[in-house]
C-alpha cells in the first residue's frame, strides 16, 4: 500500500519510571495484536476477530507472501509463510512487532468492543507490571484458567496459562531476550506447552506478570490443533514438557499432575502407565 497516510486510533496512558531494578518504562500509547493463523485468509481476519488495533497476522500456509489493509482506521499486516509450528508463528509475529504494548492472540479469539483500551489501562495502573494475563471465554472443556481476583504470578502457578491471555511490554521482553520455544506447540515435535515454557522464561529473567479478572473477549470453539485425547503421545509429551519446566522436580510434579487429574485423564491409561510413559518422555529431554 505504499506510502498511504492515514489516521490511527490510539489511547493515551500515562507514563510511569523507576520501579523493579531501576529501569523506566517508556510512555504506553500504542498496542499491537499478534495474532497466529493457520491457513486463512488474512483480509478477513480483522473483521472476524473484531480487531480494534494495529495487528500482525502470521498466516501459515502454502505460500510465501505479504499483505496489509486498513480495519477501522487501523494497519493490518498480513504474512503468509510456507511452515509450520505455532512458536515460530509468534516469533514471526514478535520479531516485527514495533508498539508499546503486545498483545498475543490466535484466529479463533474474537474481542468484545474497547479490548485494546482496557489492555493500555491495566498497564497503565500498574507500572511495575512487565507482562499482564487477561481472561477468555472459552468452553468449559477447554478452560484452564480463570482468575477472579488480581494476583501475583509466580514460578508454581504459571503452567496453566495460554497464550492468547498474555500481553506484554515490547521493551521488556526484547531486552530479556525471550522468544517462544520451536519443540512445542501445534505443528512442532512435542504437541503442547510452549506458552507454559515462554512465561516460566519471563519469570526467569526477572519479568513482574500479573494476572487480572479482565475479560477481553471470547474464543470460539474449534477442534484442538494438538489434543487427540488421553493418549500414550499426550502422557509422552507431557513428560518431556515436565522436564523442561521443572527440572530436578519434573517426577514429584509429574505425579502431582496425575494424582489430581487421574479420575479425568486416566481412563484408557492407567495410572501407572501413564507414569511410565511420562517418565519416557522425561528420559528423552534428559538425552
Amino acid at each position: 500500500m505504499g506510502n498511504l497516510r492515514f489516521e490511527r486510533k490510539r489511547s493515551s496512558v500515562q507514563a510511569a519510571e523507576g520501579f523493579g531494578r531501576g529501569h523506566r518504562v517508556k510512555e504506553a500509547k500504542t498496542l499491537e495484536t499478534l495474532v497466529s493463523a493457520v491457513d486463512k485468509r488474512v483480509e478477513a481476519l480483522a473483521e472476524k476477530m473484531n480487531l480494534q488495533s494495529d495487528a500482525i497476522i502470521i498466516n501459515q500456509c502454502e505460500k510465501n507472501e505479504y499483505r496489509e489493509y486498513l480495519h477501522r482506521g487501523f494497519l493490518i499486516k498480513g504474512y503468509s509463510f510456507a511452515e509450520r509450528g505455532v512458536g515460530l508463528s509468534r516469533n514471526n509475529a514478535l520479531l516485527r512487532a514495533k508498539a508499546d504494548i503486545l498483545l498475543f492472540s490466535d484466529e479463533d479469539i474474537v474481542y468484545e468492543e474497547g479490548y485494546a483500551e482496557k489492555v493500555l489501562e491495566a498497564f497503565q495502573k500498574r507500572p511495575q507490571a512487565d507482562i499482564l494475563l487477561f481472561n477468555m471465554e472459552v468452553e468449559a472443556s477447554r478452560a484452564t484458567y480463570h482468575t477472579s481476583k488480581e494476583h501475583r504470578v509466580r514460578f508454581y502457578n504459571s503452567g496453566r496459562y495460554p497464550t492468547y491471555s498474555f500481553a506484554a511490554r515490547r521493551e521488556r521482553l526484547h531486552k530479556a531476550g525471550v522468544t517462544f520455544s520451536l519443540l512445542f506447540g501445534g505443528g512442532a515435535p512435542y504437541s503442547n506447552g510452549e506458552d507454559s515454557l515462554f512465561l516460566l522464561d519471563c519469570l526467569k529473567k526477572g519479568l513482574k506478570v500479573y494476572a487480572l479478572p479482565i475479560n477481553l473477549g471470547k474464543e470460539e470453539p474449534r477442534p484442538s490443533t494438538w489434543f487427540e485425547g488421553y493418549t500414550e503421545r499426550f502422557f509422552f509429551d507431557r513428560g518431556v514438557l515436565y522436564s523442561f519446566l521443572y527440572g530436578p522436580l519434573r517426577h514429584v510434579m509429574a505425579l502431582r499432575f496425575l494424582i489430581v487429574h487421574g479420575k479425568m485423564i486416566c481412563g484408557e491409561i492407567p495410572f501407572s502407565k501413564a507414569y511410565r510413559l511420562m517418565c519416557k518422555g522425561m528420559k528423552e529431554a534428559e538425552g
